[in-house]
């Protein structure tokens, strides 16, 4: 009897850590699982290269890749570099035809280069001046799960995302897509496993249903 366990590497989302993930937990009689963290790009690196990059810090054959948001757009990228047993998306799409109308305003007009970047670089100063509950617990959660603030780095991985030019879906591909995402809104999604009420942010907020229904989305025994 192989006994041997199913290693499996999340990545986060863009500019978030690993911290994302504190609250999912997998059968460590099953799995042996990973977290990998960003790591500032080098000047004008191509996603592709700083796919295979991250990928080289993957020491499992066959691993089960999981990536949120950009994270996810990343692990497709990575895939092409490893033999991956599956690629899971969460909050993320499968392709830019899946962006929403304004990511595709935006590359067309370069919108995107308007982004005022340097707020993130200093979060305590923003939370000063917040107001409304709502805002104040966004900024918290900024605060606690947003690690890399470098400049140069989210300008690139913005960049990278709008121009993202990926237009073939890879069908094998695993898709989690919450109903109520504010980023990628779910009418844009084809082929998808839905989590009701999962907001962009549900890898935080639908914790529970990712642990109960990870395990069997892995071993290819959910179904919907």
């Amino acid at each position: 009897m192989n006994n041997k366990k199913i290693s499996v590497y999340f990545m986060p989302g863009l500019a978030a850590s690993s911290l994302i993930f504190e609250r999912i937990v997998l059968p460590d009689s099953l799995f042996e699982v990973h977290f990998l963290d960003w790591e500032l790009p080098i000047a004008n690196e191509s996603l592709k290269d700083y796919a295979k990059r991250i990928a080289e810090k993957i020491t499992a054959s066959n691993p089960v890749l999981i990536g949120v948001s950009f994270g996810g757009i990343l692990v497709q990228e990575m895939a092409d570099f490893l033999n991956p047993l599956k690629v899971i998306i969460i909050s993320s799409v499968k392709s830019n035809i899946e962006f929403p109308r304004r990511m595709k305003i935006a590359k067309t007009t370069k919108a995107y280069k308007l982004i005022p970047t340097s707020i993130f670089s200093n979060m305590e100063k923003l939370s000063a001046f917040s107001f409304g509950k709502s805002i104040a617990h966004r900024l918290k959660l900024y605060e606690r799960y947003l690690s890399v603030r470098d400049v140069h780095y989210l300008d690139w991985a913005i960049e990278r995302i709008v121009l993202w030019d990926i237009t073939q879906v890879d069908p094998n591909v695993i898709h989690i897509h919450g109903d109520a995402d504010e980023v990628f809104p779910i009418q844009y999604i084809k082929d998808c496993i839905v989590v009701k009420g999962g907001t962009h942010i549900m890898i935080l907020s639908k914790y529970k249903w990712l642990n109960e229904n990870l395990p069997a989305i892995i071993l290819g025994e959910f179904s919907k």
